[in-house]
This record gives C-alpha cells, sequence and structure tokens, in this order.
C-alpha cells in the first residue's frame, strides 16, 4: 500500500462476512463516519478495506472493533512475503469454492430427490384445488406422469409420512449447506442492518415456516378448498441455486486476480551465486551446483540474495532480480514486464530486471535491488493496491445499496398486502409466493461485483502489456482525457543523443557520390574524433564515443587534451592535432568552417547539434548528434488523434529543437522553453479551458506537472520520482502505450456501465414481474425456484462480462 499523506498511516484490514454490494456500502459508511480516518476503500472481491487513519484519533484496534460491532469480521493480515500472500489467497479462494461447490452439489442431489418425492404429494393435494405456484402446477401437469411411471410405488406411500420425509430433509440442508445464510442474517439483525443473507433467510425462511403449517395443520387450507402445498423442494432448489451461482462467482472471481499470481510466479525461487572457493561452509537451503578454479556457483534462496551477489545466468533461465551486468551478454525477453515484445540486447553496464527471461547468452550480473525494492514486488505491489480501491463510479452503487435491501423487505410486504386486497382466488398462498419471489429476486450481488470485478481484471490486462495503472480513479478518468501533453526529452524522444549523421565535404557517408579527397578515410577519422571525445564528459562526446563502439573503431591514447567551455575540445592523437566543436572554436585554430556552415545549419534546423571536425588545419567534416525520437512515436500521435485526443508537446528546450522533434513526430502544438513551474501552470491553463488533460514525463522536472494533470502518465524508465508522481506508468519505452492506457480504460468503462446496467435493469425489471404485476393481463407469475435461479446467474453473468477485458486489444 502507498505511503499515506500527512501524518496518517497506511491500514489495511482483512474483512469477512461480506456477501453483496450492501455489505460492503455498510462497511464503507462505518469506516467513513470514524474521526480520522481518510481514504477508506472497502473492497468485496479482495475481502479488504484500506484506508489511511490518525494515530492521534483512532487505532487499527478500534477499527476492526467497529466493522465487527457491524455484523462483519476484521482483522490486519500477517506481515508475509508477495507470493506467500497470493498463495494463501488462492488456498482461501479455493477453499471457498470447495466450501460452495460440495454443499451445491449435495443440495441440488436433495432439490432433485425432494421434487421426486413431492410428485404424490401434490398429486394427492390435488383434488383441493389449482396450485397456487406456477412451477408446482407445471410440475404437477408435465413431470407427475414421468414419475408415477418410473416410481409408482412412491405412490402407493402415505403422502403425510413423504411430506414428513421431505421436512426432514430440508431441515438437514437448511441446518448444514444453507447455515450460512441464517447465522449471516441473524448478524446483520442484530446490528440494525439488512443485506443479500437477509433476504435469502427470509425467503427460504418464510417458504419453510409456511410448509411447516401446512404439513403440521393440512386442514387450515383444505376447509377453505385450497390444496395444503409444501415448499420444501422450493426451498431446497433455492438454497441448491443460490449456493451453484456462488460456485460459479467464486471461480470467475478468482480468474480476475489471476494476472497477479502470474506477474509474481515471474520471479524464481532460487539463484546460482558465484562464490569465490573457501572453506566448506554449511549454507541452509543450499546445494552446490559446479565448482572450478577459485570460485562456485552455489543454488541460493531468492531470499538469501544480498546487494552486490554475483549472479550466474544461463540462457534460457528467469533472472532472479534486478541488478546490472558484468560479464557476459544476451538478449533477454522482458515482455512479461515491460510488454515489449522483442527481446532486449544485454552487454556489460546495463541493466536487468527480476522474472524476465534470458533468451540466448550467457552473462553474470551482480544483484542491485532485492525484496519489496524490486522492480517486479513494486510492479505486484502498485497493481495490488489498485484493485483493492474504489472507482467513483462506485459512490453510485453504495449510494443505491445503502437503501435497496430494506426497500424490498418493503416491497415484498407490499406485494403480500396487494395480492391479499386483490386476488379473488387464494390471495394469501399467491400473495405468500409473489413475496418470497420478490426477496429472492432482489439480492443485490451483481450489483456489488459490477465495478470491482472490471476493475480488477482491467488493471491485471494492463499490468501485462507493461500498463501499471496506480487505482481505480485514474482508471475511470483515462478515458476522458482529450488532450495528452508529452515532454520531449526522455519521453518523446529517448533521453540520451545519439549520432545522426557523418558528412564529408558535403557528401553524406554512404552516398557513394563522387571522388572524396579527404586526407583519410571515414574510419580513420572516426576514430580519431571518437579517441577525443573519450577524455571528455560531455553528453555530445559520450554519443559520439558510443557511435564507434558501435562501428568497431579502435580508441587510441589523447595528448594535450583541452575543452574549451560551450565551444569544443581539442587535442593531438596518434600524431594528428583535432579540433572538434563550433565554427568558432575552429576558426581560433586557423580553420575556415564556411564550406559546411549551409549543411550545419539545415541539421540545426532538423534539431540536431553539428560538431564540426578538423584534422590538422583542414575542414574534415562533421558530426551531427540529437536526442532522437522513440520508435513508433510519430505512430502513437497519430493513434491519438484518430481517438479525437490533441497531443500538445511541452519542453524546457529551444523552440526550434523543440519544433524539429514535434515535425518529425507529427505534433502541432508546441509549448517550448518553460521551466517545471511553468509545465505545471500549462497543465492549469488547459484544465482552465475545460480540457481533461493527461501529462506525459519522465523526469524530476516533471514531477509537478504530473502531479497537477487529470492523469499523470510516467515512464518506467524515468526517475522514481516521476513513478511516485504519477497515476500511471509505463513499463514498456513506448509511446504506443499511451493510446493503449486510454483504450482500456474506454473499454473498461463500457463494460463498468454494461455490469451496472443489467445489474439494476435485472431489479427493476425483476421486482416488478414476480411481485405479479403481470399476472392480471399475461399470466405470468414467477415462481420462487425461478427467482433463485436467476439471482444466482446474474452474479455469474456479470463477472463473465468482466472477464471479457482480459481479450481487450492494445497494440
Amino acid at each position: 500500500m502507498s505511503e499515506a499523506p500527512g501524518g496518517t498511516r497506511p491500514l489495511e484490514l482483512a474483512v469477512t462476512g461480506m456477501t453483496c454490494a450492501a455489505c460492503s456500502a455498510r462497511v464503507q459508511r462505518v469506516l467513513d463516519k470514524e474521526a480520522g480516518v481518510s481514504g477508506a476503500s472497502v473492497n468485496l472481491m479482495m475481502r479488504s478495506a484500506t484506508l489511511a487513519y490518525d494515530p492521534g484519533a483512532t487505532s487499527p484496534e478500534r477499527l476492526i472493533t467497529l466493522i465487527q460491532d457491524a455484523g462483519y469480521g476484521a482483522e490486519i493480515p500477517a506481515h508475509t512475503g508477495q507470493r506467500e500472500a497470493l498463495e494463501e489467497r488462492d488456498r482461501e479462494s479455493a477453499a471457498e469454492v470447495r466450501y460452495f461447490g460440495v454443499r451445491s452439489g449435495v443440495s441440488l442431489v436433495a432439490a432433485s430427490v425432494g421434487m421426486i418425492i413431492s410428485m404424490p404429494v401434490m398429486h394427492a393435494h390435488a383434488g383441493h384445488g389449482p396450485s397456487a405456484d406456477p412451477l408446482m402446477a407445471w410440475s404437477t401437469r408435465v413431470l407427475d406422469p414421468w414419475v408415477e411411471r418410473l416410481f409408482p410405488w412412491l405412490y402407493r406411500v402415505d403422502p403425510t409420512a413423504l411430506t414428513w420425509l421431505l421436512f426432514a430433509m430440508t431441515v438437514g440442508i437448511m441446518a448444514w449447506a444453507g447455515r450460512h445464510f441464517y447465522v449471516r442474517a441473524w448478524a446483520a439483525a442484530r446490528h440494525g442492518t439488512a443485506d443479500m443473507n437477509t433476504l435469502v433467510a427470509l425467503g427460504t425462511g418464510a417458504a419453510f415456516l409456511y410448509s411447516v403449517v401446512a404439513t403440521v395443520a393440512p386442514e387450515l387450507f383444505t376447509s377453505r378448498g385450497l390444496p395444503p402445498d409444501v415448499y420444501y423442494e422450493a426451498v431446497l432448489f433455492i438454497i441448491a441455486l443460490i449456493l451453484l451461482g456462488n460456485t460459479m462467482e467464486a471461480r470467475a472471481k478468482n480468474e480476475t486476480s489471476r494476472a497477479l499470481g502470474a506477474l509474481v510466479d515471474l520471479q524464481p525461487r532460487m539463484a546460482r551465486v558465484v562464490q569465490e572457493e573457501t572453506e566448506e561452509q554449511d549454507v541452509p537451503g543450499a546445494g552446490v551446483g559446479s565448482t572450478g578454479g577459485s570460485i562456485r556457483e552455489v543454488e541460493l534462496p531468492i531470499e538469501a540474495l544480498r546487494p552486490g551477489d554475483l549472479i550466474q545466468v544461463r540462457p534460457g533461465e528467469r533472472i532472479p532480480t534486478d541488478g546490472q551486468v558484468v560479464e557476459g551478454s544476451s538478449a533477454v525477453d522482458e515482455s512479461m514486464v515491460t510488454g515489449e515484445s522483442l527481446p532486449v540486447e544485454k552487454g556489460v553496464g546495463d541493466p536487468v530486471i527480476g522474472g524476465t527471461v534470458n533468451r540466448t547468452g550467457a552473462f553474470r550480473y551482480r544483484a542491485a535491488k532485492l525484496g519489496a525494492d524490486s522492480t517486479l514486488s513494486r510492479i505486484v505491489a502498485l497493481v495490488r493496491d489498485a484493485q483493492s480501491q474504489r472507482a467513483p463510479i462506485q459512490n453510485l452503487v453504495d449510494r443505491v445499496t445503502g437503501i435497496f435491501v430494506p426497500t424490498v423487505l418493503v416491497m415484498a410486504a407490499m406485494t403480500l398486502g396487494g395480492w391479499l386486497l386483490l386476488a379473488e382466488t387464494a390471495p394469501f398462498v399467491r400473495g405468500f409466493a409473489a413475496a418470497v419471489t420478490v426477496l429472492i429476486i432482489a439480492c443485490p450481488c451483481a450489483m456489488g461485483l459490477a465495478i470491482p470485478t472490471a476493475v480488477m481484471v482491467a488493471t491485471g490486462r494492463g499490468a501485462s502489456a507493461g500498463i501499471l495503472v496506480k487505482g481505480a480513479a485514474p482508471l475511470q478518468r483515462a478515458g476522458k482525457v482529450d488532450v495528452v501533453v508529452l515532454d520531449k526529452t526522455g519521453t518523446v524522444t529517448e533521453g540520451r543523443p545519439r549520432v545522426t549523421d557523418f558528412v564529408r565535404s558535403g557528401v553524406p557517408v554512404g552516398a557513394g557520390a563522387g571522388e572524396l579527397s579527404h586526407a583519410m578515410d571515414d574510419s580513420t577519422l572516426l576514430g580519431l574524433v571518437a579517441s577525443l571525445e573519450a577524455v571528455s564528459e560531455h553528453p555530445l562526446g559520450e554519443a559520439v564515443l558510443q557511435h564507434a563502439r558501435e562501428a568497431g573503431v579502435a580508441i587510441a591514447p589523447v595528448e594535450a587534451f583541452q575543452s574549451v567551455t560551450g565551444r569544443g575540445v581539442t587535442g593531438s592523437v596518434d600524431g594528428h592535432g583535432l579540433v572538434v566543436g563550433t565554427p568558432e572554436l575552429l576558426a581560433e585554430w586557423g580553420v575556415d568552417a564556411q564550406p559546411l556552415q549551409e549543411k550545419a545549419e539545415t541539421l540545426s534546423d532538423e534539431g540536431k547539434t553539428p560538431l564540426f571536425v578538423a584534422v590538422d588545419g583542414r575542414l574534415e567534416g562533421i558530426l551531427a548528434v540529437a536526442d532522437v525520437e522513440r520508435p513508433g512515436a510519430a505512430a502513437a500521435v497519430a493513434r491519438l488523434g484518430s481517438m479525437g485526443v490533441e497531443v500538445v508537446l511541452l519542453t524546457g528546450d529551444n523552440a526550434r529543437t523543440a519544433g524539429a522533434v514535434a515535425r518529425r513526430a507529427g505534433i502541432h502544438r508546441v509549448v517550448a522553453g518553460v521551466l517545471p513551474e511553468g509545465k505545471e501552470a500549462e497543465i492549469r491553463r488547459l484544465q482552465g479551458e475545460g480540457r481533461v488533460v493527461a501529462m506525459v514525463g519522465d523526469g524530476i522536472n516533471d514531477g509537478p506537472a504530473l502531479a497537477r494533470a487529470d492523469v499523470g502518465i510516467a515512464m518506467g524508465t524515468g526517475t522514481d520520482v516521476a513513478m511516485e508522481a504519477g497515476d500511471v506508468t509505463l513499463l514498456r519505452p513506448d509511446l504506443n502505450a499511451i493510446p493503449d492506457t486510454i483504450a482500456l480504460s474506454r473499454r473498461s468503462m463500457a463494460i463498468m456501465h454494461q455490469n451496472l446496467f443489467w445489474a439494476f435493469v435485472y431489479n427493476v425489471l425483476g421486482i416488478p414481474v414476480a411481485a405479479g404485476v403481470l399476472y392480471p393481463v399475461a399470466g405470468i407469475l414467477l415462481s420462487p425456484i425461478l427467482a433463485s435461479a436467476a439471482m444466482a446467474f446474474s452474479s455469474v453473468s456479470v463477472v463473465t462480462n468482466s472477464l471479457r477485458l482480459r481479450r481487450v486489444k492494445l497494440a
């Protein structure tokens, strides 16, 4: 959990007993009312509450007591590692599936047997009049002949004995399989509240008590010409179908969190550590792999690693933790962490990320960030925190569910009263069946799952694509963005200068144009310049040196080196006098740069920095250096435009360079020469125009603008400050991740609205039908059994709809 603001402390509580949106909303209200609590977020899916509290105003113990007083369980989770915590959650999920699965299976068998046994009973009661329950009437008409043909002996058994057998079966199922409905409903009632369990308990309890009366005193019905129908098999089916729905829901909910477990599983449990050969030592949990010379490779658990440990990685193995290559080279597949599909070449000095896959070569690296500080652990923490947070749209659900269950209880009472007043035949029996159906069909489970399931799946899908959305709120806001502000250096560009052009006497290298009258060939000249720049610490010199290394040019010793601030460098290499820098510096050494001045201006207009090169008093050429755009920058800008999003380039660089970069990337609006406070002011100005702004940056100077923007998007290749200030972190160095983020948000919001629509419409339409409004005109009257099946599968449909986000196509 991220650090809480001010003097407050972060806290996460495990909350048990929540079964629907009404439950989570009630816990939310309890926490929000407590003095000293801020940012409380109760997640039904995660069975957790995250918040920040002021130790001077309240305490974790008091908060736990408040939740318990509301009728739910609460505790501070054990402080375990991420892997252990997820494994524990998997065990809990598996146990929940088994719990509901076994009970629903037994209940379904009991319900089926109960339906068969009830046929002779209903057959015997048929002479007293038609059944008030449409499903019972259908069963008597359709199933009764088949049961009589298959089980003729049942019709020779006394119907009263069969009724008592049904009673015994129902008591057993209610006391065992359905026990938690009644226990939790009673706990809620003791605290003056009501939830899904209340509706199920009242519905099945009323049906059971009605059946008991019909069993004990059937003459109360027969004397009025009514069949003494019993609802035992209905009670059995209701419990069975709701438990079956719980089982399917638990399985589906487990699917929504698999992305997080997949991330944790990326990290190997063991690492091959290279140690100096010393006297034999006992290393707990270690096994000697191989010994050679003065060193040996030892298998150590990840938990035993220390910063600076030298780790050997072979082809096909996962890299144990973060570090820096010190020997060897390879291509590393970082797709599972960054979403980047192509392997990344790694050599001495390059960083590696724990959990990624080494593809081709073998190398050794020094362990750097371990445990919670590693990249993978931070990713997991960010995704976990995001899944625990609430989207602003969840407030709508909370407001509705806060009054929903009490309203349903009133509507059920009104349904019974309406039938008693208006029905001509069997008003109480029909009204009773309709009231029970209203209670059963109105359970708000689907409402409670509509938002958190979509958030969990969307954040998991984003993480698998290298997009870390740090909460449900930014996930919702990102879809509304209509202007994206891009920092230049390190965002649109790679953030490190490269040699882009090498010009000799007006002819670019490789152009093959005419005879060249140079005193030396290109590789020799590049070697001389790179040797001189190797002594310099200037970023432009680093770019020249890197270019020479990539070209395989040898570096020679330098004599008489001198750096002239703002102009360039001079020195002697292999007996040649060199001057590299501006035309003014060359002029001081008697060299005229005019022949290449026009080309230099063209390069400058393109946002490149020309370095004039003179050897032994002769003008030899120009090396142009620039911070080049990231691959795919222009394509990403075009995608944003097609999505109706304006793109603005915001930079502290000069207008000429910024304009050149913007032209190549297809950006039409540029704000150049601004300081960090100017960037933040530009974001505020755009917001003042009514725009929803996303700021994308990578450096410390972008922090204020990232925090000010409606959605701050930080490049993961940048600084930790930028990552902390941003709402979204892009792990892959690809600007296409920006439109991917917006697309993911828009698709997620569409799924959330679909979930809410069907959850609300289901209840808005289902409750009146269950109450019997269609009966006078169409003769339609739902059975409690059908209502329980519809209620159970509505939750499953919401979760299944959310799971579609796993298949959202991102670039």
